[in-house]
């Protein structure tokens, strides 16, 4: 669709704190469309003096939820735009977006194929829309998420998860905490490594379909275990963001 690529003016509906440096913002559109678990949008600001800041966020929400869409942004360091909308963003403030991007890193609820997530970080946004997803097709077919953070307080979406994990649909939610973990923790507490990947996944058997979403280095380990491990470079998607994404 032509206007899915226009720029257009949001609405900010909607503000909710996920962990002390994630917020997700429900965006109301003019001309709302349809997208893809996995795709984005871009955020653009323009300053009094015509200086331009655009940067690109994961849709959160499910392509089920229809008029908004829901953008799960972190604050980090000096950025412009993950400031602005930390710091200066209200409720009822009107941003510029263009939308939904992205062809390569979507998942279809419809396929058949075991599902085998990967996330780092907020990494987490674009496999949460699948997951998300998922629940709302009512698809029951086989699926793992394989979530690394460095403390639990950075764990997004982590009551949804839990919630998803003990619904009995076939989703099984894995964790490692690579920094600090909360007393009686069970979950790993390492960086994902192959054999991390090999226990995790192994349930899957050899052709899942793959998506890893997180610091490059973090996606290019898991990538690369993965293969290690047997599974086919076809069958692996990867999104990463760094210095060198």
């Amino acid at each position: 669709m032509i206007h899915s690529i226009n720029w257009q003016i949001a609405t900010i509906s909607g503000i909710r704190v996920e962990t002390p440096t994630v917020k997700t913002y429900s965006l109301t559109l003019p001309n709302w469309s349809p997208h893809r678990a996995g795709q984005h949008y871009d955020v653009r600001l323009t300053s009094a003096d015509g200086y331009e800041a655009q940067r690109s966020y994961s849709i959160a929400s499910p392509p089920e939820q229809h008029g908004t869409v829901e953008l799960t942004v972190e604050k980090v360091g000096e950025g412009e735009v993950s400031g602005y909308l930390h710091d200066i963003a209200t409720t009822g403030d009107r941003i510029e977006v263009r939308g939904p991007i992205g062809g390569y890193f979507v998942w279809d609820a419809k396929s058949a194929e075991p599902l085998l997530l990967i996330a780092g970080g907020s990494g987490i946004v674009p496999l949460m829309a699948m997951l998300r997803h998922r629940s709302a097709s009512a698809t029951k077919g086989p699926a793992v998420l394989l979530y690394s953070a460095r403390h639990p307080e950075d764990l997004i979406y982590r009551d949804e998860l839990d919630a998803m994990a003990a619904a009995g649909d076939g989703l099984k939610v894995v964790y490692t905490l690579t920094r600090t973990q909360p007393p009686g923790w069970g979950g790993f507490t390492r960086r994902i490594d192959t054999a991390m990947l090999a226990q995790v996944a192994g349930p899957l058997g050899m052709a899942p379909m793959a998506f890893i979403c997180g610091p490059t280095l973090m996606v290019e380990t898991a990538a690369n275990g993965l293969i290690e491990i047997g599974i086919a470079a076809n069958r692996i998607k990867t999104e990463r963001f760094g210095p060198t994404a």
